[in-house]
């Protein structure tokens, strides 16, 4: 029996009576340090770490005896030996992306991402890859694109879940209509027993199997006697109990196992190890079957009168041989329609549209790809002439059976909004902070086509019972509804719900040949029903094969078949359990508007990895510090998971002491990249500084993050000095100088104007442009850095203002928005700034001035982060009538009046992260392209300055090393010149190694082409 981490064996942990995060030490010494004498890789048991992993993207909350990063499979295979022999549990993780809470427990976890995630190579005579099982999928599918080849299985998160982990749950995604399963694509698995023995597997004759059995032998071959033992006297029970479909991931894969051996008269005993969630074997690496890219696709939007009429028409749809058929509810479809970017999308859907299903086909060629749409609407939308759209009274006519409108889609831009919009309901959906939350426990039943409008009639009838509701989306093709009802899990009311609302679901998927699981496995949500689906035969023989090759139990125990004990409880273990405690430790300093405040946008993080995806196929902002470092501890979802953990129950000094400030916090840079980035929107940026203001409070602020707060001081002062301000930088042991202040000596520190941008709009004699001759009147407040350091692109942004026909004035009240101070989290300090600015721009609001920023932070500050500082009607009115330049000028079409020569070059356009991470960074490019330039727009994320942390000693290296994935995205761009918006990365590309000149902004480069 596999012993609680109470009773470890280990002899320097024999005197503890219960381990808690405060023995910490003990462990470091026993368990810990005897694994890093066996292996090359990391080995990782203090609190942080742990409680890192102790979560996933599931609603379980398990802490881990400790990390192992192992490097290679001798490492995996030390441990194994190790721990085989103390009785101690392993669990093999990846990407920690599991929804059914399969990569939790209490063991010694086993990180494949982080080392062991290399391509092995191509064989394109087989069409088949090797990789290493911590490997992401987008990434092995990188590796294959210039083959014409993919992986084919493409869960939703491939570009954070690895190839271990897929295999593991025996994951698919939407188009398994076309692909099936992981299990399909395994040729052969290297795999390490819980002994350590490290074997290979693949097909071998059935008579092969019966041979190498032998039930008193080594691990693998009583592994091969007890298949041999399952094929001989459990196919009855296989084929009255297994479900007719091909997306169950439930139970053991003996289904797969008995149509091998009955076609081929062997079996692939690789497969075996899919969908068996880290029970039976550690996989270190994989040999795959390949799949031809599709030459071209095409999709089809379908409107229906209702949910049921939707799935009505799943069966006859599938007739048509589509690669994927979507579902999207009404609950979904209003979710999309609040987001945006798809409220234009959402406006072309006729009149009466209660749920749609988008249908793809792969084709041959474009010809192909429109008959096959042209083929299913013939077939599934009716003719207007001759049966009537949905009336408005349901009552008086009858819902039609079919589609009643469609939408096609040929081009590739059209066909990936479409896609994006089935995406995009889902991070409304996770982005509510109350307790009443759409949770996932039986979000992923699988059920044969013909009987999916009765199945979901029967769900609805049983939500109505508890007086919740779900939304209904997702795989509709092959029967696989993602369906998360509403529940309150912080009360023991809406756990015994939860219960209750799985067992009843369980047998409705019984009563319609269906899965409990059809794509996220059992794990702790639905392991406990295994025994009710296949019966008990078949449960005792998961538990048999489980036994015959971990005879100690200890391979992550619990999912699939239970524990020692018996099944798993899907009760146990709630990440937001009724035994939670959500008092915070203190008083929070900012306006937080949503449910439940601070705690709740703690909480927001479910855990989904968005945040250490495969960056360079999915771009984004988020998160920069991840994507330096690669470690748990610098993305969102570490930071989260730390601060929600720090604050439960724990005493108030471990969220205010320094290892936590600096361990967990301090290289968050702030970007925003999460606000926008994260499916669920965990503002980062936001919960840092109300917990650092509180540091602040407690331990004093320092003279350097003074300096920082207060630039506008520091370069007014530096302006009245200059030039002689720029001479003494220069001086031979300046460096040494900044050092002293925590400054990296490396930098070079910014040139200060001796004449301001304030200074010269004064000189000139204001606009050129009368308020008689404009139809809007604008004021450009002088940012710190476009006023002392970057007059130039104060300049050109007048130009180009006067140029649109606006009346422009500077402002001579209001320079500093506030933006360093609170970047710094001297939240009184930036509170005063705002107060005083907004007193001054709104009175000029509502004198009908228009209000504008050349710098985006400044700008956001007064859009947003001002709401966060003050309240009132005021604070509003600002931030309504607020703009950068590019924004108003795209907001109001006043680049139509903009007169500009023909320009041939092509330019490199970097976006400031905080734009970017408040959705408003599009601007630039749409009005530079519309007047005529070619943009090349890189996907970058933050470029590693963010304000003052790149001067900053500690966070030098940190920098740069972002620095440099930008600088590898600028070079392979086609543009001619970098153009930018934010000051930050105009110091930071000025500093690039391959660069001899600062980038000029992206309104500087306008106001040159002005004729």
């Amino acid at each position: 029996m596999a012993h609680s981490l109470n009773d470890l064996p280990d002899p320097a942990l024999d005197e503890r009576a219960n381990y808690d995060y405060q023995s910490q030490e003990t462990l470091e010494e026993g368990l810990a340090g005897a694994l890093r004498a066996v292996v090359r890789g990391e080995v990782r048991f203090d609190t942080y770490s742990r409680q890192l992993y102790a979560t996933d993207a599931s609603i379980y909350e398990v802490r881990p005896i400790g990390v192992v990063k192992p490097k290679h499979t001798e490492d995996v295979a030390a441990v194994l030996e190790y721990c085989f022999e103390r009785d101690i549990p392993v669990l093999p993780r990846g990407g920690g992306t599991s929804l059914a809470g399969q990569t939790v427990n209490e063991a010694v976890v086993l990180d494949f991402k982080a080392h062991m995630n290399g391509f092995r190579g191509l064989n394109m005579e087989s069409q088949t890859a090797s990789a290493q099982a911590g490997i992401t999928l987008a990434e092995l599918n990188t590796e294959l694109e210039s083959a014409g080849l993919k992986y084919a299985p493409d869960p939703a998160w491939g570009d954070k879940s690895v190839l271990g982990g897929c295999i593991g749950n025996n994951s698919t995604g939407a188009h398994s209509l076309q692909y099936d399963k992981a299990d399909k694509y395994i040729e052969s698995l290297e795999v390490v027993l819980a002994d350590g023995t490290v074997t290979d597997f693949g097909w071998m004759d059935r008579a092969e199997i019966r041979t190498a059995g032998d039930p008193n032998g080594d691990l693998e071959s009583r592994f091969y006697a007890e298949i041999d033992r399952v094929l001989r006297e459990d196919a009855e029970a296989i084929e009255a109990n297994y479900p007719d479909l091909t997306r169950n991931v439930s139970g053991y894969n003996f289904d797969v196992l008995l149509e091998e051996v009955r076609t081929h008269e062997a079996v692939n005993v690789a497969r075996l190890f899919a969908g068996s969630e880290g029970t039976l074997g550690v996989i270190t690496q994989a040999n795959v079957a390949l799949e031809p890219i599709p030459e071209t696709t095409a999709v089809v939007m379908l409107a229906y009168a209702d949910i049921l009429d939707a799935m009505g028409d799943v069966a006859p749809i599938l007739e048509h041989d589509p690669s994927a058929v979507e579902v999207m509810d009404d609950v979904f479809l209003d979710l999309a329609a609040e987001t945006d970017r798809f409220q234009e999308l959402i406006g072309l859907l006729p009149d009466g549209t209660d749920s749609t299903l988008l249908v793809e086909f792969y084709a041959e060629s474009e010809h192909v790809a429109k008959t096959k749409v042209a083929d299913l609407v013939a077939d599934r939308v009716p003719d207007a002439e001759t049966e009537a759209k949905p009336s408005a009274d349901p009552a008086t006519t009858p819902a039609p059976k079919r589609a009643f409108a469609m939408m096609e889609a040929h081009i590739e831009s059209r066909q990936a909004a479409f896609w994006k919009m089935r995406k995009a309901g889902l991070p409304i959906l996770l982005s509510n902070t109350g307790n009443n939350r759409h949770w996932p426990f039986i979000e992923d039943t699988a059920i044969p086509a013909e009987h999916l409008q009765e199945y979901v009639r029967d769900f609805q009838s049983l939500l109505d019972e508890y007086d919740t509701f779900a939304t209904y989306y997702a795989h509709a093709g092959p029967g696989v509804l993602h369906i998360r009802p509403l529940l309150d899990l912080s009360s023991e009311t809406g756990i015994e719900t939860m219960a209750e609302i799985a067992d009843a679901v369980t047998d409705l998927v019984i009563k319609y040949d269906g899965s409990v699981s059809g794509e996220h496995g059992d794990g702790r949500a639905r392991t406990q029903w295994n025994k009710k689906t296949y019966g008990e035969d078949l449960w005792d023989s998961f538990r048999s094969l489980k036994t015959a090759i971990d005879p100690k139990w200890i391979l992550n125990p619990g999912p699939v078949c239970g524990d020692e004990e018996g099944p798993t409880d899907l009760t146990a273990n709630l990440r937001f359990g009724s035994d939670r405690s959500t008092e915070l430790p203190f008083e929070p300093e900012l306006n937080w508007d949503n449910d439940r405040g601070f705690v709740g946008m703690a909480d927001l993080c479910h855990g989904c990895g968005g945040c250490t995806g495969f960056q360079e196929t999915t771009g984004g902002v988020m998160c920069p510090t991840y994507r330096a470092a690669e470690e748990e501890i610098v993305s969102t979802r570490g930071r989260a998971n730390l601060l929600r953990s720090t604050m439960n129950g724990r005493p108030p000094e471990e969220l205010f002491n320094e290892e936590f400030v600096h361990e967990v916090l301090d290289l968050c840079l702030s970007c925003k990249g999460c606000k926008i980035d994260c499916p669920s929107g965990v503002d980062m940026a936001k919960l840092k500084a109300d917990v650092l203001h509180e540091y602040h409070d407690r331990n004093g602020v320092k003279t350097r993050d003074k300096l920082f707060a207060n630039v506008e001081q520091v370069l007014r002062t530096g302006s009245k000095l200059s030039p002689v301000s720029n001479w003494l930088q220069q001086l031979p042991g300046m460096s040494f100088i900044q050092e002293q202040f925590g400054i990296a000596g490396e930098r070079t520190l910014p040139e200060i104007q001796s004449r301001t941008f304030q200074t010269w709009f004064h000189n000139r004699g204001g606009s050129k442009v009368s308020q008689g001759e404009s139809d809007r009147s604008a004021v450009l407040v002088p940012d710190p850095y476009t006023n002392y350091m970057y007059t130039d692109r104060g300049k050109a942004a007048v130009k180009v203002l006067e140029a649109a026909g606006i009346h422009v004035t500077v402002s001579t009240a209001v320079t500093d928005s506030g933006r360093a101070a609170y970047s710094k989290a001297l939240i009184e300090t930036a509170r005063e700034t705002a107060r005083n600015n907004v007193g001054v721009l709104a009175s000029k609001v509502r004198a009908g001035w228009d209000i504008l920023s050349v710098e985006p932070s400044a700008s956001v500050m007064f859009q947003e982060d001002y709401n966060d500082l003050l309240s009132g009607p005021n604070v509003q009115t600002v931030a309504d009538n607020t703009y950068s330049v590019f924004e108003y000028l795209d907001v109001f079409g006043l680049e139509e009046n903009l007169d500009v020569r023909d320009s041939e070059e092509t330019v490199t356009y970097h976006g400031n992260c905080i734009h970017k991470g408040t959705g408003r960074d599009t601007h630039v490019t749409e009005v530079l392209e519309r007047l005529g330039f070619a943009v090349d727009e890189l996907d970058s994320t933050c470029c590693g300055m963010a304000g003052s942390f790149g001067y900053e000693a500690e966070h030098y290296s940190m920098s740069t090393t972002l620095m440099s994935l930008l600088e590898g995205q600028i070079e392979s761009s086609p543009g001619d010149d970098v153009v930018v918006t934010g000051a930050s990365c105009t110091m930071q590309i000025g500093d690039m190694p391959s660069r001899e000149a600062k980038p000029d902004h992206a309104v500087t480069r306008l106001a040159e082409l002005l004729r």
